[in-house]
């Protein structure tokens, strides 16, 4: 090409370039003022614009066939022109198309509230066709830049014919993977999942940052992100705590005592909830739901909030509050264990114990009698220090067996053991 071709391809260019600047301007400064749409354009279309307005400015100018020099490389030149038209056309319809979707998107965040699940439920749909917009676009354009090759446009019609084949070919490579695009599709439209709602996902709070065809991005409670593939929350039950509003029930567990005061807790609870600021001003409530193995009894205090933030908020200084109650004023209603120890006579032991070691340890006939001349009536001796009792008795058992051998000091030996009335030395005999 010469110097005058160039001047006019700069020339164009320039024009097409100082047409995007001008609209730039109006769109800054007079009509973004009254028009909604304009501060967004500016935003997501400035580099596209720029590109797309050199991109045509250089086609408009570009020289024919018959006034280049080499006429060789015009076919290359002008494959290689559409290829960057149909590329920079492709950018400004994206930007077009977020910028369009960030001014809608804009007027639900000012609603985005926990119970406002219309604003939720468009927010969600917005994101979601917005990105099978922007699919369909760079498909088309792929396929447009792909057919400007002729050996593509050749196998076209083939791939034309055999459409069907094919359609099933990639329906069953990619099974997964369409799965999810229907799934998220479903959870958009069917409003069972939206932005910012609150779920509980294997066990764990967070809230939906991100729905898109394919996964849905958790952020958690403690700022990590879960990413679940879409087809999930479709085959598998889960919580979702704000799926009709944002209001939401906290509760309180405590084990106690069977001598805790309940009606004075509960009034200590009611004071308590009722002057919280995260108290919605619903309902409150404390019973007793259950009584434990271990004789605990089990409460259950009910405070209504807002949102699931406050909920845990009153919770968790509800428990606070009565945790220092019960034990600054009722410390005997704390839960403890018991162990109670039984001392009674022969019979009544053996009645309550009668398959006890003791029982069966014991010596019959009149090596019982012997026994029996222990420190108390039955043979049982008193529970010592560390809560053990103590089997007396059995030396003068023994010494008793040992009179009846013939022995001569037995009757000495039962009554230092026994309790002093001669009950060895007289069994003995």
């Amino acid at each position: 090409m010469d110097v005058v071709q160039w001047i006019t391809i700069g020339v164009a260019v320039a024009v097409s370039v100082l047409v995007v600047t001008v609209a730039h301007w109006l769109l800054t400064h007079q009509l973004g003022r009254v028009w909604s749409l304009a501060g967004p354009l500016v935003a997501r279309c400035r580099g596209s614009a720029y590109a797309a307005a050199a991109v045509i400015g250089i086609n408009v100018s570009l020289p024919a066939r018959g006034e280049l020099a080499d006429r060789s490389l015009f076919p290359l030149i002008q494959h290689g022109m559409s290829i960057l038209l149909i590329g920079a056309l492709t950018w400004l319809a994206l930007t077009v198309a977020y910028a369009v979707t960030d001014t809608v998107l804009v007027k639900l965040a000012e609603r985005n509230a926990d119970d406002d699940r219309r604003s939720r439920r468009l927010q969600t749909q917005v994101r979601l066709l917005r990105r099978v917009t922007a699919s369909i676009i760079g498909f088309l354009a792929v396929a447009a830049i792909l057919f400007t090759f002729p050996a593509v446009q050749g196998l076209g019609a083939g791939l034309l014919a055999s459409a069907g084949l094919l359609s099933v070919v990639a329906g069953v490579a990619a099974q997964s993977t369409l799965g999810n695009v229907f799934a998220g599709l479903q959870l958009a439209f069917s409003d069972a999942l939206r932005i910012n709602d609150i779920v509980v996902f294997q066990g764990e709070w967070g809230r939906v940052e991100e729905l898109s065809l394919t996964n849905v991005t958790l952020r958690m409670w403690d700022e990590r992100r879960l990413v679940v593939p879409v087809s999930h929350f479709t085959t598998n039950p889960f919580e979702n705590w704000t799926k009709q509003g944002a209001s939401i029930t906290g509760w309180v567990m405590l084990q106690v005592d069977w001598s805790v005061p309940i009606d004075k807790v509960r009034e200590e609870v009611g004071a308590f909830v009722t002057e919280h600021p995260l108290w919605d001003g619903r309902r409150w409530s404390l019973q007793a739901t259950d009584i434990l193995d271990g004789g605990v009894v089990q409460l259950r205090a009910v405070a209504t909030t807002a949102d699931s933030d406050a909920r845990w908020d009153l919770a968790c200084d509800l428990r606070e509050h009565l945790i220092g109650f019960i034990n600054a004023n009722y410390p005997e209603a704390l839960p403890r264990g018991r162990t109670e120890f039984i001392v009674a006579g022969e019979d009544e032991y053996a009645t309550a114990f009668p398959q006890s070691a003791f029982r069966r340890g014991r010596p019959s006939g009149g090596e019982a009698g012997s026994a029996g001349g222990a420190g108390s009536p039955g043979g049982a001796g008193s529970p010592g220090p560390d809560g053990s009792v103590g089997v007396a008795g059995s030396r003068g058992a023994e010494s008793g067996s040992s009179k009846a051998d013939g022995s001569e000091d037995n009757g000495s030996r039962g009554d230092g053991d026994g309790d002093g009335d001669g009950s060895g030395s007289g069994d003995g005999e």
